[in-house]
């Protein structure tokens, strides 16, 4: 076993050197030696193939980029390997960061609609107060057309008015909340 590591190094080291020195076809070579590697270092960490394989891919493209500076060819599998692993935990700080964001904005738009909820209800319930100090009258135009939604014309026969009273007297309610709202509000 120890006799196959040593002559793996030496293989690695022989490739690094051509290709230092200008042979380009030993980096196929490199790549059928290690790319199933990294992809299995990678997805150890991420544990999606998908990303997985295309961090190998980064790695060779800094690996290709920097091996002319690489000292020690004997070190090639540790440097490799490192620059995975560094790349994996990278991507892997980069999701958690993603997420965080992710998380701040949900729990921003759940703040936001619960807040808005309560403004709501808080309306609603002055309205409702509001409205129970209308006159009768006022009162009554404002469920039927609001709450129950009947038309001027089904308010008028119900109520057993003139369509004209029907419209006046949801016109004043109206305008009477509308004043009483914009007085609260100020």
């Amino acid at each position: 076993m120890k006799q196959s590591m040593k002559t793996s190094t030496q293989i690695d080291a022989l490739l690094v050197l051509q290709y230092q020195k200008g042979d380009k076809k030993v980096l196929s070579v490199l790549v059928s030696r290690w790319h199933k590697r990294f992809c299995k270092l990678a997805y150890w960490y991420c544990k999606d193939a998908d990303v997985a394989k295309d961090i190998a891919q980064e790695c060779w493209v800094t690996i290709f980029n920097k091996l002319h500076d690489l000292k020690d060819p004997k070190q090639f599998k540790s440097w490799a390997i490192s620059i995975v692993n560094r790349r994996t935990i990278d991507w892997l700080r980069k999701q958690k960061r993603e997420q965080r964001k992710l998380d701040q904005f949900y729990n921003q738009q759940e703040v936001t609609a619960l807040t808005s909820e309560i403004e709501k209800s808080e309306l609603l319930f002055k309205l409702s107060d509001e409205i129970s100090k209308l006159p009768e009258n006022q009162r009554v135009v404002i469920q039927l057309f609001y709450l129950e939604s009947y038309s001027l014309k089904q308010m008028a026969e119900v109520l057993n008015i003139s369509v004209g009273t029907a419209k006046s007297r949801l016109f004043h309610a109206r305008e009477r909340l509308k004043l009483i709202i914009n007085i609260k509000n100020i």
